[in-house]
């Protein structure tokens, strides 16, 4: 069953996604907007295992593949590991939308997601998403650092070759991103550059206008 775009975005207009590219600042402005209004925040990656456990091999078979261990999961060309990053995110969509159709509900909510351009078209308007955008370099150091990913961190660290297994993850998520983060820029959307010397409560403010909620 296929939904038209005008139905989809009707049923999640109380929905306000924060998207964008890897080490933008999406957890952190959400989880702080959220707190400031009282919102429920949707954080599609912790919902993962709860959607991984109703999907089947069939219609998902993405979110279901198994690896060997940590060398077979780090150790696939960048071409396949970008592959399966996006058929993952795709995969896991739909369970999202549902999710968010029925919990949109009861009020407003913020959906800490990772949503393409094209995605983003058929799901809200513009004045209901805001891309948080960071250039695509480094990113696995970062990422590691974060006090909420230490699991990943262990899993990558548990390979014959950390280092090598670093290269090849950042390889694919900047090979990933470096048209994304461009095309953001040129896009009809909002998006906000992470600024390190900003404050989390300026960065909340700049997310605020583009929603509109502090007029």
């Amino acid at each position: 069953m296929e939904f038209q775009d005008n139905i989809i975005k009707e049923y999640l207009r109380n929905v306000y996604f924060i998207t964008g590219t890897p080490c933008g600042g999406k957890t952190t402005a959400s989880r702080a907007l959220g707190k400031k209004y009282g919102i429920p925040v949707y954080d599609i990656d912790e919902r993962f295992p709860e959607h991984q456990a109703i999907s089947d091999k069939e219609h998902q078979p993405n979110m279901n593949k198994v690896f060997r261990d940590a060398d077979e999961f780090f150790g696939r060309s960048v071409e396949e590991y970008k592959k399966w990053l996006l058929d993952n995110t795709r995969e896991q969509l739909d369970f999202v939308i549902l999710d968010l159709m029925r919990l949109a509900q009861n009020g407003r909510i913020i959906c800490d997601c990772h949503l393409t351009l094209e995605q983003a078209k058929k799901l809200t308007d513009p004045s209901r998403i805001v891309f948080m955008i960071r250039e695509p370099v480094n990113l696995i150091d970062e990422y590691c650092n974060r006090p909420d990913h230490q699991d990943f961190k262990e899993y990558i660290e548990s390979v014959t070759n950390p280092e090598a297994a670093k290269a090849n993850c950042n390889e694919t998520l900047c090979n990933l991103n470096r048209n994304v983060y461009n095309s953001i820029k040129k896009s009809e959307f909002n998006w906000i550059e992470r600024d390190n010397s900003r404050a989390v409560d300026d960065t909340v403010k700049l997310v605020e206008n583009c929603f509109g909620w502090n007029l």
